[in-house]
């Protein structure tokens, strides 16, 4: 019979946040694979009181790799592995991808014990919108490589959230005003923690601030996505001609100009008045 490996989301600061489900898993759990022996072992003592005996397993990003043939054997012949990190949810920008992806291959169960993650933390604290966002991980260390992604993230439209270390706040902040322009940011830090901080504006706003202060603990930024390119005359003329080409091939006016809204992804509006401007002109 084969046993569990679950993938168990630890406090970010407040250990109040764990949850009872989580506390549970890892009370029962048979190995504990976690990112570091030390930091998992203060959480049992303080917020697991009935802990087990489980083993605790240190796999972290050097050693994750070489540790995955160990733990699909563990769950395999059935035993509960529990995989957590330092903080929040394993896999995202953490250790654990290797390992949960080698199960799962395997067929072997794997279930998720949700709870705190900065993401969606920092997202909703933003105030920027929430329904369609793009997690990007940590940004480049190097200024050459953070410029390329900054490029390759310029014309994102959903909002964007990534990671950075306090010490290199202020550069990576300079970069995205310098890549980005003035939008609309949120650097948020300690979240969860008594010196939580929230601090809202523009990019060059924010690079001011962090210039003039600095910051500790562990950061998050939320960034505004690009705002949606206007149609121009030329673009209106394309979509008159996508409509023509559907309604050549039979399809009704109002049912072509559905498609072509869809397809290009504005409003049918824009679709429809695209074709009233290009529309040929009547003769005298």
């Amino acid at each position: 019979m084969s046993g569990v490996l679950s993938v168990v989301a630890t406090p970010i600061g407040n250990l109040e946040d764990l949850s009872p489900r989580a506390a549970r898993t890892l009370a029962r759990a048979d190995i504990i694979a976690c990112e570091d022996t030390r930091v998992t072992r203060v959480l049992l003592q303080r917020a697991v009181p009935d802990r087990g005996h489980a083993k605790l397993l240190a796999v972290h990003a050097r050693n994750e790799r070489a540790r995955v043939p160990e733990l699909v054997r563990a769950v395999a012949s059935g035993a509960r592995v529990a995989l957590v990190t330092d903080a929040g949810m394993p896999g995202l920008s953490d250790p654990g991808h290797h390992v949960i992806e080698a199960c799962a291959e395997a067929g072997l169960r794997v279930e998720v014990i949700p709870g705190p993650s900065a993401v969606p933390a920092a997202l909703v604290a933003s105030g920027l919108p929430t329904a369609r966002f793009v997690f990007d991980g940590f940004l480049p260390r190097t200024a050459s490589a953070r410029r390329r992604r900054i490029e390759a993230l310029a014309r994102e439209e959903r909002t964007l959230v990534v990671f950075e270390a306090p010490h290199r706040l202020v550069e990576s902040l300079q970069a995205l005003a310098d890549g980005l322009g003035p939008r609309r940011a949120a650097v948020a830090r300690e979240l969860t923690k008594i010196h939580e901080e929230v601090v809202r504006g523009t990019l060059p706003e924010l690079a001011g601030r962090f210039s003039d202060s600095g910051a500790r603990g562990e950061v998050t930024i939320v960034i505004e996505g690009s705002a949606a390119p206007e149609k121009t005359s030329s673009d209106a003329a394309g979509l008159a001609a996508e409509v023509a080409a559907e309604m050549s091939a039979g399809t009704g006016k109002r049912e072509s100009i559905a498609a072509v809204a869809a397809r290009n992804e504005v409003p049918k509006k824009i679709v429809y008045q695209a074709v009233l401007d290009n529309a040929p002109a009547e003769e005298g």
